[in-house]
């Protein structure tokens, strides 16, 4: 009998994950039968697409309130996909505050959850730890002090190192990007990245571009870049970026080499600014929300930083500027040092490097994918063959 699995990824950075995996699951395994929650990588890796993950891509408290009904709707269809055609196990997939209650709902069915990108419990809302502990067969984390705070908690875990060692591998030199683009390569570029979100763009994107007119203003040669996430359509950003009073060259599908080419970054908090890390890039990490989305957060945070590459680093080598403190002429007067002063930009790259070397090794899609195998094969998760890394602090409290 053909073995099906579920899997569910909300965001496009998870979209993303999912289709390594997917596809490393079909390479070890063809018979499989694939089918979930996703987008266009995860459906062009194999994986029946029930529903598409655009629409659930909601940040914070209020966001979640306006998008409650999508994501309702999504949890039911689900649901009775499962009652109908029911499952041999399910791959969670980052997006905590829908997966946990789907892990829930498929535990009382009996279908094991398997959960990759674990929640970041170490930087808010730790009592999750408990409904993971109840709700989770195998857990698959990421980052290297994760493992022992889950194991601590009697979960069983694994470290896997980070998925994104396997896809931040630009294709084009900045000669060939600028070439494609209509770019010169021996002026500045500044990378405008306002999230993948609706609501973050919403908050991110025109203080960016009222950034990016004040830094024009300074250095009149600086070119402006915008690699748009897979979960947005052009049509949410051009009227915004037609009534800026600077050019900015909107693309697509050519995210790592726009990060790779810029000078500077204005990088939305998230999954970006760790691929902007890995290639050196120097950035400063923004984010802004609803005032009571931030307040909410700001009561349940654990953390003294937002940003992955500071967290990882465990002191701060990115500036971050956080809601109020998101400012024009904050977010200019960061990247004009970046962009004028060399030196501090070279001191970043550096800092950046150390970086990679805690994020295990090359190979995360297949260990994964070995560990699923190993569960619908005998019950008992294996071990990956990644080497453990030396233990490292936890992010300040």
């Amino acid at each position: 009998m053909t073995q099906r699995v579920l899997l569910v990824a909300g965001e496009a950075s998870g979209d993303l994950h999912g289709s390594n995996v997917a596809r490393a699951l079909l390479a070890q395994q063809p018979a499989l039968h694939l089918l979930g929650v996703g987008g266009r990588r995860m459906r062009e890796a194999g994986v029946e697409i029930l529903c598409d993950n655009r629409d659930l891509a909601v940040v914070g408290a209020v966001e979640a309130l306006r998008g409650v009904r999508t994501l309702w709707t999504v949890y039911r269809a689900l649901l009775d996909r499962l009652e109908r055609q029911p499952v041999d196990a399910g791959l969670l997939i980052d997006f905590p505050g829908f997966n946990l209650r789907l892990a829930k709902a498929m535990t009382r069915r009996s279908i094991p959850v398997l959960y990759y990108i674990a929640p970041q419990i170490w930087a808010w809302r730790p009592g999750r730890i408990r409904k993971i502990r109840r709700r989770v067969r195998k857990l698959f984390v990421i980052l290297p002090f994760e493992e022992a705070l889950y194991r601590q908690a009697g979960i069983d875990v694994e470290f896997v190192g980070h998925p994104l060692l396997d896809v931040v591998q630009p294709m084009l030199s900045r000669a060939e990007f600028c070439a494609r683009h209509g770019l010169d390569p021996q002026a500045p570029i500044v990378g405008l990245l306002p999230g993948s979100r609706r609501s973050e763009i919403h908050y991110m994107l025109p203080p960016m571009l009222e950034a990016a007119t004040l830094i024009r203003s300074r250095v009149v040669a600086t070119q402006f870049v915008l690699p748009l996430a897979e979960t947005l359509e052009p049509a949410e950003v051009q009227g915004v970026l037609a009534a800026a009073p600077v050019p900015v060259q909107l693309m697509r599908r050519q995210t790592y080499e726009a990060l790779q080419v810029a000078d500077v970054l204005l990088a939305t908090s998230g999954t970006v600014t760790l691929e902007a890390a890995l290639l050196g890039t120097p950035m400063v990490i923004v984010y802004k929300a609803h005032p009571l989305t931030y307040g909410l957060a700001r009561l349940v945070m654990r953390v003294s930083h937002i940003g992955l590459p500071n967290l990882i680093a465990g002191r701060s080598i990115v500036p971050e500027l956080w809601q109020n403190a998101m400012t024009a002429e904050h977010m200019a007067a960061q990247a004009l040092e970046l962009l004028t002063y060399p030196e501090r930009a070279a001191a970043m790259r550096a800092a950046l490097a150390t970086i990679r070397s805690q994020l295990g090794s090359p190979g995360v899609a297949e260990r994964v994918a070995t560990g699923i195998l190993a569960y619908l094969a005998t019950g008992v998760p294996s071990r990956g063959a990644v080497e453990a890394t030396p233990p490292v602090a936890l992010p300040e409290t």
